[in-house]
């Protein structure tokens, strides 16, 4: 058996009593930085032969994994921090698994994206999307014509360069960035897309909320909404500017949503 066990996200403590119990019973513990879960590991006293799985070697390592299976051994794999699959090595192995018939299973536990959508009291549904990839045109796919409530990873040496990126995509939208969930110094602060949010260090998630869309004339299409504006006397320009405007988002999204 595999199984797929959640570790704590900063907390040592917030780990389940069945996640410690599978940890001491594997054969093995798979995990991306053995020297991060030789702590955890040490900390409840388990010893357990550790292996390095991370997205470098994921595909790599493969086969090393599954030989444990083909000799019927039960191992466990783990993230640095929170689900195994969720920005983290996981979902190779599991299709691999799926594909050869072999058993396995998740052992519950806090995941960063789902903790920092609780703090934000924004309501479902939501997407949640990770890291913003590093070219533009794949985050403007990722997006395209995104309207409800959006969860990001965002790394310290980005923080700046992501919102300003969002702000132009999303529009200046209600957001909520938390800072070091479950550890001492867990941070909650709440605001607009366009603010300046200082902060030199930490692991955030971002929560963006979903497009206020207090408008009648945004329960239309987009499309809809500019032939609205455009049949009412204005031109396309000037149409396009008013939808943005009703919709609070950049006039781009619009222009992009109704080339023709």
């Amino acid at each position: 058996m595999v199984y797929l066990v959640a570790t704590p996200i900063g907390n040592l403590s917030e780990i389940t009593h069945r996640a410690l119990e599978t940890l001491k019973n594997v054969s093995a513990v798979f995990c991306e930085d053995t020297r991060h879960s030789q702590i955890l590991l040490s900390h409840y006293g388990i010893t357990k032969p550790l292996y390095s799985y991370h997205k470098f070697n994921e595909r790599k390592s493969l086969d090393f994994v599954l030989s444990f299976c083909e000799k019927g051994e039960d191992i466990a794999v783990i993230s640095d921090a929170g689900m195994p699959s969720i920005n983290d090595p996981g979902n190779i192995l599991v299709n691999a698994l799926i594909e050869k018939n072999y058993p396995y299973t998740v052992v519950s536990g806090a995941s960063a994206f789902v903790n920092a959508f609780v703090l934000s009291g924004y309501e479902p549904p939501f997407t949640y999307y990770g890291f913003l990839p590093d070219k533009k045109s794949d985050r403007d796919k990722l997006l395209d014509g995104r309207v409800g409530v959006s969860i990001f990873y965002v790394s310290v040496h980005d923080i700046k360069e992501n919102l300003a990126y969002l702000y132009d995509r999303l529009g200046n939208r209600e957001c909520c960035l938390v800072k070091e969930l479950t550890k001492t110094h867990e941070k909650v602060r709440f605001g607009h897309l366009g603010d300046n949010f200082n902060d030199d260090k930490g692991e955030f998630v971002l929560v963006v909320n979903s497009a206020k869309e207090t408008n009648p004339l945004c329960q239309l299409t987009v499309a809809e909404h500019v032939d609205y504006y455009v049949t009412s006397g204005m031109t396309k320009s000037e149409a396009v500017k008013a939808v943005a405007k009703d919709r609070n988002v950049p006039k781009n999204e619009i222009y992009k949503q109704t080339i023709n």
